[in-house]
């Protein structure tokens, strides 16, 4: 399940003026980083090692005028950023769920490193500022993250612990996901009594619990995410 993507437009490698476009985005970071921020500091971590040196750099300057939020003077990083992507190539990367794993598809096929990357921080930029500039901490972190793109880079981005379609669920609509999580009725604006959640986290942890039945690390995992679960609805 694609859980965030993006299209990028631009030139191809060898024309002589080079522009660059965004096509759609289902890119969600409302908490941010979110899903989105995820995608888009995947993007500059993976193609970003390809980009010299000096293009690096210049790279580094329109992540911060954005951070600022500035307007970015056309063209830069030898790209002219525009609306119309009309006889343009196009890039699609995708976040992608896979079971219990999060796993990123990116596309190298067609367009260059640079093109990639200064999409990715042009789409971060045309967040809103509160959210654009936790999008662009991790795009910053990713530009010299310069390993592998896997779960460790997921985990680093995400603040530690495993990746999962349930961790972005968390993030972006923690009370949703706890009373999930609980099994109570309710929704976010009504949420049950905090007697209710603390007699319903005892009557499933008592089942969680290897002396009944719950055995190594699934157990300690159900627990840890029972617990999760509670303190976020006991400090609603």
């Amino acid at each position: 399940m694609i859980v965030a993507e993006l299209e990028i437009y631009h030139s191809r490698p060898i024309a002589p003026t080079r522009r660059l476009a965004l096509g759609s985005r289902n890119l969600p970071v409302d908490p941010a980083p979110g899903a989105g921020g995820l995608l888009l500091a995947g993007i500059v971590a993976n193609f970003a090692p390809e980009v010299s040196s000096d293009l690096r750099e210049d790279l580094v300057d329109v992540l911060e005028l954005l951070h600022a939020g500035m307007k970015v003077v056309q063209p830069r990083v030898r790209h002219r950023y525009q609306s119309d992507n009309v006889g343009l190539l196009r890039s699609q990367h995708s976040l992608v769920s896979n079971g219990s794993s999060l796993d990123f598809n990116f596309d190298s096929e067609l367009g260059l490193p640079v093109q990639q990357v200064l999409g990715a921080l042009y789409a971060a930029g045309s967040f809103p500022i509160e959210l654009r500039r936790p999008v662009l901490d991790a795009c910053r972190n990713a530009l010299v993250w310069g390993r592998p793109v896997d779960a460790l880079f997921i985990s680093d981005v995400m603040g530690g612990g495993e990746a999962s379609l349930m961790d972005l669920r968390s993030w972006n609509d923690p009370v949703s996901w706890a009373l999930d999580v609980l099994g109570l009725d309710g929704n976010p604006d009504d949420t049950p009594s905090k007697r209710a959640v603390q007699r319903k986290f005892r009557s499933l942890l008592r089942e969680a619990h290897p002396d009944h039945g719950g055995e190594g690390d699934d157990a300690a995992a159900r627990i840890a995410e029972l617990t999760q679960a509670r303190d976020v609805l006991t400090s609603v």
